[in-house]
């Protein structure tokens, strides 16, 4: 008689995905802090809350941007364009704390900012997951900490509330530094969460289901964010179709580079983006 190979018990709702995620973009390792872990501290470690406060942990943290901007440019930037510097290199990589695990496994964590802890160099996360959504049919649902959701739809808006409920409080902190309304930021943040996973995807062999996942999770009309995913195609010299998409927000990186543009970015025309997205360039 076989005996059928025993699977390992299912111990985190986030675990194996944090994990693909190190495997494919080796930039980013997630850990997850057991309980009655301490977030780490020092060695250039910072938490989230620390950045959402505005205080001396976020002056630190933009020192390091701006001492880069110096370095690789040769000029100092605006205060402002610091900030936004910044807040993208903190964002891009918190909103993948949920996407991510929403993307492989259908698994919604909630990571407000006090379970948040970030080091910039060499690229490392901590978080400490208390409750997560699911389907029915997951078996996390069995885990602590699970909350059922009745459908796919039920599971984005999930996504939509636990981008919002951590990045929000960040924008707050970073916000007065960088002289934009509300609506700019919550661009950003839109940005942050379509650019991220689309990225991801697309080393994981899976860009066109993110487009389209995408799609779904952004579809306008869903504040605080601002705007759709924003994904359409161009079409090449030869015919080929070249995924592109247009940003809720600018970077400014112009101010320092007038000519160079981000390729997803309002100011880049489609001709300028069809000669950039060519496998040549």
């Amino acid at each position: 008689m076989t005996v059928p190979a025993l699977l390992p018990a299912l111990t985190s709702p986030v675990e194996d995905a944090y994990a693909r995620l190190a495997e494919v973009f080796p930039g980013l390792r997630v850990r997850e802090l057991m309980d009655g872990e301490q977030a780490p501290a020092g060695e250039g470690w910072v938490g989230a809350g620390e950045l959402a406060a505005g205080g001396p942990a976020l002056d630190g943290f933009l020192a390091w941007d701006d001492a880069q901007v110096l370095r690789d440019y040769g000029q100092r930037a605006r205060p402002d364009v610091i900030a936004g510097f910044g807040l993208h290199r903190y964002a891009w990589p918190a909103c993948l704390l949920i996407t991510v695990p929403w993307f492989l496994h259908r698994r919604v964590p909630r990571v407000p900012v006090d379970d948040v802890a970030f080091q910039r160099v060499p690229g490392r996360m901590t978080v400490r997951v208390r409750e997560f959504a699911c389907l029915a049919d997951d078996p996390a649902a069995r885990l602590p900490g699970a909350r059922v959701v009745p459908d796919e739809e039920a599971l984005r808006a999930e996504v939509r509330s636990a981008v919002a409920e951590h990045i929000g409080p960040v924008l707050d902190g970073f916000g007065p530094r960088m002289r934009r309304g509300r609506r700019a930021l919550w661009g950003m943040a839109t940005d942050e969460i379509a650019e991220g996973l689309w990225y991801i995807a697309h080393l994981l062999g899976e860009e066109r289901r993110a487009v389209l996942e995408l799609e779904q999770l952004l579809p306008g009309a869903t504040e605080p964010y601002v705007g759709t995913a924003g994904f359409r195609e161009l079409t090449g010299p030869n015919g080929e179709q070249l995924p592109t998409r247009d940003r809720a927000s600018c970077c400014l990186f112009y101010t320092l580079r007038p000519e160079d543009t981000c390729v997803t970015c309002p100011r880049t025309c489609d001709a300028d983006r069809v000669g950039r997205l060519q496998p040549s360039a």
